[in-house]
């Protein structure tokens, strides 16, 4: 079994370098397909040894070969990411159809908190596929069946979309963005509409945390603007993996 989980993180770190190319390229509007890897300081073209997930980078010390400008952290990241992810996945789900699919939805998961992250931006490329691809594999192989996963759907979108449209009246600024419904709405297709209030509640409760704690340490000021996305997306993986969990745990405190 060991071998199993060894070949499974390989390939997760396989597409995790496929996603760093999502998270860079999709907010410019290039293509994912053409041209080849390159260094986006010089265009060199990146060869295949230069290339291989995580090893590369430690190799190469984190710089290109060729012009010597530091890659970001952000590479080897991604990959680690997504090879413990995929790990992760199969440990908690086993061997199944659904598994591939949560791996689907974790993959655009990063893609989002990348692309969020460094542009603010929430590719509708990755949301809208991923709301389709969410409802099918909810009325086929996953286990809450495809009304749950248009409640889901339903009821994440439209919290967002409610607190969006009644922010500027509430408190006078624009509040949740478009990419922010799209994302919550794909999540609830995936997972329903449980998760997905619970990925609301853990997401503006972590997002709290880190605007308070950043404000206090005066890196950024109160009216500065924080990407919700990468907190939308911990708090999906917190109800992927531990949902259930959680929802027995806070009805058990309800009955006692």
């Amino acid at each position: 079994m060991l071998a199993v989980y060894l070949i499974v993180g390989l390939f997760g770190a396989l597409i995790g370098s496929f996603l760093n190319v999502c998270i860079y390229r999709l907010p410019r509007r290039e293509s994912i397909a053409w041209p080849g890897s390159h260094c986006p300081s010089c265009s060199h073209a990146i060869a295949w040894y230069d290339n291989i997930p995580i090893i590369s980078y430690l190799v190469l010390a984190g710089r290109c070969r060729q012009c010597q400008t530091r890659i970001s952290w952000r590479y080897p990241a991604v990959e680690l990411l997504n090879a413990l992810g995929y790990v992760g996945l199969l440990w908690f789900f086993g061997p199944d159809w659904s598994t591939a699919v949560y791996g689907l939805l974790y993959s655009a998961l990063l893609v989002v908190a990348g692309t969020d992250l460094s542009h603010k931006i929430i590719p509708n490329v990755v949301t809208f596929p991923g709301i389709v691809i969410g409802l099918v594999s909810a009325a086929t192989v996953l286990p809450l069946g495809l009304l749950n996963g248009l409640i889901g759907l339903l009821v994440g979108g439209g919290i967002l979309w409610l607190l969006a449209w009644a922010s500027p009246y509430l408190f006078g600024k624009e509040g949740m963005g478009g990419g922010d419904i799209k994302l919550l709405a794909m999540i609830g297709a995936f997972l329903g509409w449980k998760p997905a209030l619970m990925t609301i509640m853990v997401g503006s409760f972590l997002g709290s945390v880190v605007g308070v704690t950043l404000i206090a340490a005066h890196v950024i000021k109160r009216e500065d603007y924080i990407p919700f996305g990468p907190f939308l997306v911990c708090g999906a993986l917190v109800s992927l993996f531990f949902g259930q969990p959680l929802l027995d745990w806070y009805q058990g405190l309800l009955a006692g």
